[in-house]
């Protein structure tokens, strides 16, 4: 299994699904290979317990400082670089019709025909950096280019170094995105020819976009005094241009493609995808685990309404914090939890904090850091996402099996969860509601009416828990995937 950035050193969804996976699996042994953005954003140990059918792990960061090639002058070959302008052509005109060039699929393009010290130091690649910068960006000052073309290119070395340590461990590859996991996916199995699983949680193209509008990131930084608008905005869009061309590719070399739910399969097709290849496979809990907790609810309703997930922007924790002071006036004794880690994104979570002392809602306002879910779930009244992007979040599913309704932002799946996906789902009613991204009064108002009202309450919570039971249980997960694994070992051992 190819990850990037989650299991075993970020908590969340995908990293439950990745558990999951490997605990309903005994009869297969699983290799994980962990791609990280720097060393010193993670915790220095693993946040699960290493099941005994995970038997090998291995760990690479693309963005922390490696040793580079002693500096050496080469001219580099002219043929080589020649396919690697036909892989910046594919880049900038790819289409479903236009296949990745042959040339460079192995990975010996990239360890012998143009090797990490030719990239960084031959003048066919001084060269080629200079005629794409006159000819498509002229505009941008060309030191900057220059350093933009290299932090773009240098993770891909990263990444093949990885391929050819992996070897020919793995008679399957299996990926949760697209992204840096997908590109390793897709070299591997070029490369090996096995076959290749992408399950996308999240459209990682789409994620990336919104991380690159909302921060200066990549290895990308430049004092904003000297930083021209529209220089900046090139610069973000070669990032774009990098990912959405490694999610085609992914898509591109992927056997089987599978999303969550049906939009997500809809953007994927969008995006470039065959639409042959996709399918969904819905996300499934342990309901039997889950619904132990439904005798620890009290008969009243508590009035607390728990956010679980990690306090980064993409969860948008700033408008549930609106969200509460207007909560607030309407039920002063109202609490909000946060339960999710702060550390991902230090200063943000500093921002919240300042936020709810501004608000005056100190005594409303609990972060509570990670917890067991099943000490928390049973002392909330509503579970909430108030998201700007998801996939299928786990967590709504959890908290439909333990009797808690949801008010979540219209994102991902979520509007399929709490309203149904079928004439027939549909008619198991609300779990919850579904509000606008980025707003604090239809959220407030969602909260005030669920908590006021018990009659809508346990309307909601009677759908949520039949919805969970009959289309999101882990038996139909499990089957689903064993049967994909199965079919593709099957071909590897024809």
């Amino acid at each position: 299994m190819a990850l990037e950035g989650t299991y075993p050193y970020v908590r969340g969804g995908v990293s439950s699904w990745i558990a999951q996976l490997m605990d309903g699996f005994p009869q297969y042994t699983f290799g994980i290979v962990f791609i990280g953005s720097k060393e010193s954003e993670y915790d220095s140990k693993p946040l699960y317990k290493f099941p005994d059918n995970l038997v090998y792990f291995v760990e690479t960061y693309m963005f922390d400082e490696s040793e580079k090639p002693v500096i050496s002058a080469s001219n580099g070959e002219k043929e080589s670089f020649e396919n690697v302008k036909k892989l910046h052509h594919w880049f900038k005109h790819r289409s479903k019709d236009s296949p990745f060039p042959n040339e460079i699929k192995k990975l010996d393009f990239y360890l012998n025909k143009i090797d990490e010290s030719v990239f960084l130091y031959s003048r066919e690649s001084w060269e080629f950096i200079l005629e794409e910068n006159q000819k498509n960006n002229p505009n941008i000052p060309f030191i900057d280019y220059f350093w933009a073309i290299r932090n773009i290119h240098l993770p891909i070395w990263k990444i093949v170094k990885l391929a050819k340590l992996i070897g020919n461990r793995g008679k399957l590859i299996h990926s949760p995105s697209t992204g840096f996991a997908g590109f390793l996916a897709t070299l591997i199995s070029n490369d090996r020819d096995v076959p290749f699983i992408l399950t996308e949680h999240g459209i990682y193209t789409k994620e990336r976009k919104i991380d690159l509008l909302s921060n200066n990131s990549m290895g990308y930084k430049k004092l904003k005094l000297f930083q021209e608008s529209a220089e900046h905005n090139t610069i973000q869009e070669m990032w774009v241009k990098f990912f959405e061309g490694i999610g085609f590719m992914s898509y591109s070399s992927a056997d089987a493609i599978f999303s969550l739910f049906n939009v997500a399969r809809e953007t994927q097709i969008a995006y470039g995808a065959e639409a042959k290849k996709c399918k969904v496979i819905p996300n499934g809990v342990d309901i039997e685990h889950l619904s132990s907790v439904l005798k620890e609810r009290n008969k009243e309703i508590p009035k607390v309404i728990t956010l679980i997930g990690r306090v980064v922007s993409i969860k948008d924790i700033k408008t549930f914090i609106r969200a509460i002071r207007i909560t607030a006036n309407e039920i002063p004794s109202v609490e909000a939890w946060i339960v999710g880690p702060e550390d991902e994104d230090i200063a943000y979570a500093e921002e919240c904090r300042e936020l709810i002392s501004i608000l005056d809602l100190e005594k409303n306002i609990k972060f509570l850091g990670f917890q067991n879910i099943l000490d928390i779930l049973p002392k909330s009244g509503l579970l909430t996402l108030t998201s700007i992007s998801e996939g299928m979040p786990l967590v709504i599913l959890e908290g439909f099996a333990a009797g808690l309704p949801c008010v979540s932002t219209d994102v991902g799946s979520c509007k399929e969860l709490i309203y149904g996906r079928s004439e027939e789902d549909s008619a198991l009613g609300k779990a919850g509601r579904v509000c606008k991204i980025a707003n604090p009064k239809a959220l407030a108002e969602a909260y005030i009416e669920l908590l006021t009202d018990v009659e809508k309450w346990n309307q909601a919570q009677s759908s949520a828990l039949k919805r969970v039971d009959k289309y999101y249980t882990q038996e139909s997960f499990l089957s689903n995937y064993q049967k994909v694994y199965s079919e593709m070992l099957e071909e590897v051992n024809v």
